[in-house]
């Protein structure tokens, strides 16, 4: 079983000789390779220009012997597609140009031109498609539109996110104006990565743990449903909704093939909880890569033990990998998860 479908097996909730290993955000500043490119070229140098992005994306399999390639790209494209452009500022993150502080900002975003706009991501995609064949999984993904709403609102990140609370409690109508430009645009992309060669799509609502819990299905699931029902039928998508592990049952519901759990949740709880024909993915503690590969291999196999027979679990962190991950403590990650024997509770 090649690594590319051993990771397509798992998704569909097939048997498979051990999980397959991915790792979110797995390309960075953890990779000296990156950092020497990042000497050279812009955040968004790399992100827009394909051949570039490309080589970013193909870095992480260079040293380590991963299942599959993730697409290096940002969330915020969206945004930027609709004309509200991102920045990237060393040892501030990301941040959008301007914030949307008022219905007239966001009247005067526009879908129609996503797809001409975003065309070098499909462009990375095929690029990648020609580098990997058939041999490693190839997974795009994107923001879901309460998440990038949040960042669209505030400008950029914030600790609380009070603008865009006050704009959902105070304003829901215009919030929802924003949220249905969102959902537009984003069944608009994900169908470019489909087309382009992505074999798994990977939604991140990491701003999901915001919404009040009455509010999660108005404010955030109703619209991840719609992008999801609007994909090809039966194809992989991975939803990741950060700090929502008590919505699993809910999650499960969406159309979504995969749950990808943050580093809080209960794997053989969440299995308990959600039907055998939804597979999981997760979701060791990224902080964890910071330490040393003894408690990296202790972590790793209590994660393995605890998922061991299920058919459905594909092996990844909570949440992305940090700059500070020590590239040993990635290798032995890797190692122990390709070295588990007793994956299957029959052996």
């Amino acid at each position: 079983m090649s690594p590319r479908e051993r990771f397509l097996a798992a998704c569909a909730c097939k048997r498979t000789d051990r999980p397959p290993i991915w790792i979110m955000r797995q390309a960075g500043r953890y990779l000296p390779e990156y950092r020497q490119l990042k000497t050279k070229y812009s955040f968004v140098e790399l992100i827009s220009t394909p051949e570039l992005a490309t080589e970013v994306s193909l870095q992480p399999l260079e040293r380590f012997a991963l299942d599959a390639a993730i697409l290096f790209s940002d969330i915020l494209v969206i945004p930027e597609a609709m004309g509200q452009p991102y920045h990237f500022s060393e040892g501030k993150g990301i941040a959008m140009d301007f914030a949307l502080d008022s219905p007239a900002a966001i009247a005067q975003l526009e879908t129609k031109a996503v797809g001409e706009r975003l065309s070098y991501v499909p462009e990375t995609l095929r690029l990648l498609r020609e580098a990997l064949g058939e041999q490693k999984a190839l997974i795009g993904f994107g923001g879901a539109p309460w998440t990038l709403a949040a960042y669209m609102v505030e400008g950029g990140g914030s600790v609380n996110f009070e603008r865009l609370k006050a704009l959902a409690y105070a304003h829901p109508v215009i919030l929802e104006q924003l949220l249905e430009k969102l959902t537009q645009a984003l069944i608009q992309y994900f169908r470019l990565q489909i087309t382009a060669g992505a074999d798994a799509i990977q939604i991140f609502d990491s701003c999901a743990g915001l919404c009040p819990g009455p509010q999660y299905e108005e404010l955030s699931l109703k619209w991840i449903r719609r992008i999801i029902a609007a994909m090809p039928k039966g194809f992989p998508i991975i939803l990741f909704a950060r700090g929502m592990t008590v919505h699993a049952k809910t999650l499960a519901k969406t159309g979504a093939r995969v749950l990808s759990l943050d580093w809080t949740a209960q794997l053989e709880d969440v299995r308990e909880q959600v039907e055998s024909s939804i597979a999981l993915q997760g979701n060791l503690d990224p902080t964890v890569l910071n330490t040393k590969p003894e408690v990296v291999v202790r972590e790793t196999e209590r994660l393995l033990f605890s998922m061991q027979g299920s058919e459905g679990y594909i092996f990844n962190l909570g949440h992305g990998i940090l700059p500070e991950a020590k590239l040993e403590n990635v290798e032995t990650l890797v190692d122990t998860v390709k070295g588990f024997r007793n994956y299957d509770k029959n052996e």
